[in-house]
């Protein structure tokens, strides 16, 4: 019962603080908010807007220069259904050692939807990774104009429970961390954190 009245508490600060902030793209450029209205499950919604085009947005997310541009040391992008991102943060390592971190393409459509889902290696908890075949990130591209672009990311399958939920700061300062790195590569040409 105490678990649930915190998760709901919450749940209530941040969909206050999101409200309060959706307007004022000054002040924050990502928005993060958790919906658990679904009993068994939480959605991780995040949101951000990014003044260059779609067609930037794009190929920065599906494209090893991309990635490797704003996101990892090193990529390896094989962009089709049923294809992998295998990406890897360190500079002396290698895609395929194991710090390389595999993203399954279960679908996508050009330039509007992409869904992924990770393959999770023993740097995770056992719950979340006997739950991996539930665990899906669905990312939502939409021009705004020639010049702006929302992005929409939805982190569909965790459970609401006490172990999901105190999860959710580290994936929301890491999924915002890293959606910043990219809203700087894209408008500035430098990401915000350098790999």
């Amino acid at each position: 019962m105490k678990a649930n009245l915190l998760s709901l508490l919450f749940l209530c600060f941040s969909a206050l603080a999101f409200a309060q902030n959706m307007d004022d793209d000054s002040e924050m450029r990502v928005k993060s908010v958790i919906d658990s209205s679904k009993a068994d499950n939480m959605i991780l919604k995040q949101f951000f807007v990014v003044n260059v085009p779609l067609d930037s947005v794009w190929n920065a997310c599906t494209t090893k220069k991309g990635w490797e541009n704003w996101a990892v040391s090193l990529a390896e992008v094989d962009f089709r259904i049923n294809g992998t991102i295998r990406t890897n943060y360190n500079k002396e390592g290698e895609i395929g050692d194991e710090s390389t971190i595999t993203l399954h393409i279960v679908n996508y459509i050009p330039k509007r939807m992409l869904t992924l889902q990770a393959h999770l290696t023993n740097n995770f908890p056992e719950f979340m990774r006997e739950d991996e075949k539930n665990l899906f990130n669905m990312i939502l591209f939409e021009e705004i104009n020639g010049k702006k672009t929302k992005v929409s990311s939805y982190g569909i399958g965790y459970k609401n429970n006490e172990k999901y939920m105190s999860l959710m700061k580290f994936f929301i300062q890491g999924n915002e961390q890293s959606y910043l790195n990219l809203i700087s590569y894209l408008e500035t040409g430098k990401p915000s954190v350098d790999y």
